[in-house]
């Protein structure tokens, strides 16, 4: 006999097999693809705006959206694995210390505000690299040249964007 919990899981294994749902959090802004029927027809209206709120409970799970619309607030809070959700999509992360981000409700404004969060993408992670050609030395390997060339691209790279650090900190004195 399978209780409640086992069938809510299936049910949300089902959902995921057909629909994406990217990892967000509180203080992301999302946009959010709301399914909106108007009698025969179908659109679909998007909802941009932080996410305050987010709710992790199997199939119940749910997640609340604020925006500023005309001068005031509007929240909106969506049920995850509904089918009205079209889609949604993360456009940037946001630096929070907190769960829920109900105190932005009080907040206008500048103070409303939620730092981004950076995530450091480079292209090819120098730290891996660096261990990488260590292991190489240890154990002689036909393999070693092309570590080095690699390092001194890393090198180069390196070089060319303190390069571009140093113009841009001229170009804005």
């Amino acid at each position: 006999m399978k209780n409640i919990e086992q069938i809510n899981r299936e049910s949300v294994s089902k959902i995921l097999a057909n629909k994406k749902i990217p990892e967000f959090f509180a203080g992301d802004t999302i946009k959010v693809g709301v399914r909106i029927v108007e009698g025969k027809r179908s659109r679909i209206q998007y909802f941009e705006g932080v996410c305050i709120a987010k709710k992790n409970r199997d199939i119940n799970s749910s997640f609340t959206v604020r925006k500023i619309s005309f001068g005031e607030g509007v929240e909106r809070t969506f049920a995850l694995y509904s089918p009205i959700v079209g889609s949604i999509k993360v456009i940037r992360s946001g630096k929070v210390r907190r769960a829920k981000l109900y105190y932005l409700r009080d907040r206008k404004g500048k103070s409303a505000r939620i730092t981004e969060k950076i995530k450091k993408r480079i292209g090819v992670d120098v730290s891996e690299q660096i261990i990488e050609s260590d292991n190489l030395k240890e154990e002689p390997n036909k393999e070693a040249p092309k570590v080095a060339t690699l390092k001194t691209e890393l090198k180069e790279e390196v070089s060319k964007t303190e390069q571009k650090k140093e113009k841009l900190k001229s170009e804005k004195k």
